[in-house]
């Protein structure tokens, strides 16, 4: 197995199919007032570090950390191609993004996700993030989870 993972431009094809994919897989659990996706244009701004997994070169995983501003970052965009599951390629996402964010002596770091996708929910929970109250832009939802973990 010879999976990396580094930051590189959102704009790729392999990022698009990958974003299209998520799109579609959003769009089959949640109702679109309950999907919070962002599009390309967000992923290329300079408070933005993009991170691709690729296994054998090709790519198989995504996610985005996206800075607030106020020293917190959002989890955008964790995305992990079907066929590349069982890989480990979340957590090497998750490993790849919170030392970003140590880096940029981040304080926290957030993330919405959905009540229907147990994996995610499980992935998060097992990097240490908690239940929090929505935050940021975000309404309440019962179908949306929102999560936090406290750094340094």
């Amino acid at each position: 197995m010879s999976v990396t993972i580094a930051q590189e431009p959102p704009r790729q094809e392999g990022i698009i199919r990958l974003l299209d994919l998520s799109d579609a897989y959003a769009q089959s659990l949640y109702p679109a007032e309950s999907n919070h996706l962002v599009d390309l244009s967000l992923l290329e701004k300079p408070s933005v570090s993009f991170f691709v997994a690729r296994n054998l070169g090709a790519i198989v995983g995504c996610c985005a950390l996206v800075e607030a501003g106020d020293g917190t970052a959002e989890i955008k965009r964790m995305f992990v191609d079907p066929q590349a599951r069982g890989l480990r390629i979340a957590s090497g996402l998750m490993n790849a993004l919170e030392a970003v964010a140590g880096q940029k002596r981040l304080t926290a770091i957030r993330l919405e996700t959905g009540i229907y996708q147990p994996e995610a929910i499980a992935l998060y929970r097992k990097y240490g993030y908690r239940e929090i109250e929505a935050f940021g832009a975000y309404l309440p939802d019962p179908l949306s989870l929102f999560m936090e973990k406290r750094l340094g």
